[in-house]
């Protein structure tokens, strides 16, 4: 497998959560919300998942849009906000109601311990794909070439630093989130020790 073999969805849909990513997102997000996607794209060809890239794709692009300043919620987790996001975006692309409430579900459950891959493969590949950029769970399954044109390619620049703030941010004002759960079982340590980093 190499890179080219990844699909990369280009769709109007897809473009323009790129478009969102890159206009509210610092660049370490961007270049992490792409290499969500990339990993997920290249486990699912590993595995032999298929998946709607487009679906992927957007939800990949826009799972922590809750983090940003503009769209952060007072009273609901980054993840839930992320998805009400999505799915206003994915209703002015045209997206029937049923499609945008599975991207809305796709990055809520980015967040989940883990997703059913048969029930969900696109939730599955999202929720993997997150923890192994963020804490580099599972990294060694996806093969080392793909792993180091990705690196080259999208780099991680702070993405450990400023995801560490984020959550530990999320954790404190919503300590009940997901976010603040992960601070309290000690994700800043997993971030720290990330292989993707050393």
């Amino acid at each position: 497998m190499t890179f080219d073999d990844l699909v990369i969805p280009d769709t109007p849909a897809s473009r323009g959560a790129l478009e969102v990513a890159a206009r509210y997102h610092t660049p370490s997000l961007l270049n992490h919300s792409i290499r969500a996607y990339l990993w997920a794209a290249a486990y699912a060809r590993e595995h032999g998942i298929a998946f709607d890239a487009e679906l992927l794709y957007v939800a990949a692009m826009l799972h922590d849009i809750g983090l940003a300043a503009e769209f952060d919620s007072h009273t609901v987790p980054y993840e839930e906000a992320g998805g009400h996001v999505a799915w206003a975006f994915c209703a002015g692309a045209g997206w029937s109601p049923e499609r945008r409430v599975r991207v809305s579900e796709v990055i809520i459950r980015h967040m989940w311990d883990e997703v059913p891959v048969e029930e969900d493969p696109e939730g599955h590949l999202l929720e993997l794909s997150t923890g192994m950029d963020i804490s580099g769970r599972r990294t060694d399954e996806i093969p080392a070439g793909i792993r180091q044109e990705v690196l080259e390619r999208h780099p991680r620049l702070e993405i450990a630093k400023e995801f560490a703030a984020c959550v530990s941010e999320q954790g404190a004002r919503k300590p009940s989130s997901l976010a603040g759960g992960f601070v309290r079982g000690g994700i800043l340590d997993r971030i720290a020790r990330n292989p993707l980093d050393s």
